[in-house]
């Protein structure tokens, strides 16, 4: 199947849903009635919706038992090409609470590779403060502390603001550390979702040469 044919294919919201799901979560395999749980879907629809992710060549299937469980392909470069079009509509997928916060954050965008936003802001409006994940070459650090400090000082984002910030090459040092996975594995992309897929594969090449 090519590019233009996988674009070409119409996908339901819950699809999508499905699919960006397990490809955050490169660690895991679902299958149907795990993803049903997860994400608070009819399971008789994710098993339907899966079957056709399968048949999309989207999703990849693989019977354990008497379940079949449900893989995203990570070596296929149509695949990872379309997650990263799905990812990079994550922008408009921000909540209308944190639009401000948005705006403020593409101040950051010329000095980083890589940007997320995690953690209680993105699923609820009652949050105590904003947790943003940056990865940058240190030799830009001055510059993020003088960004961080002009949005600080700008007094239009209400809450505090928790910055967990890396270079590239701190990722894999971190790789099993259960708080970094899940602010990779959980978050909304404000900046660069090429360099996310690149982490995730990474973590992932990593993890199965580790035996995970």
């Amino acid at each position: 199947m090519s590019a233009k044919n996988i674009h070409e294919l119409n996908f339901t919201k819950i699809e999508i849903k499905i699919l960006k799901y397990i490809f955050k979560h490169y660690k895991e395999r679902y299958n149907a009635r795990q993803l049903a749980r997860i994400l608070l879907l009819n399971h008789a629809n994710v098993n339907k919706l899966c079957n056709s992710l399968a048949k999309k060549n989207l999703l990849m299937k693989e019977e354990i038992g008497n379940s079949i469980y449900y893989n995203f392909d990570y070596q296929n470069n149509l695949t990872l090409n379309f997650i990263e079009y799905l990812l990079s509509l994550e922008i408009n997928e921000f909540p209308k609470h944190l639009q401000v916060l948005l705006h403020n954050l593409k101040k950051f965008n010329n000095q980083i590779q890589l940007g997320l936003v995690f953690g209680s802001s993105i699923k609820s409006t009652s949050y105590n403060d904003i947790d943003i994940f940056l990865m940058y070459d240190k030799k830009k650090t001055q510059t993020i502390e003088n960004i961080k400090e002009e949005i600080k000082n700008s007094e239009l984002v209400e809450k505090p603001i928790i910055y967990v910030e890396i270079s590239e090459k701190d990722i894999l040092e971190n790789k099993e550390n259960k708080a970094f996975q899940s602010l990779i594995s959980d978050n909304l992309i404000f900046h660069n979702p090429s360099k996310y897929i690149e982490v995730i594969k990474w973590l992932r090449q990593t993890s199965t040469s580790n035996g995970a």
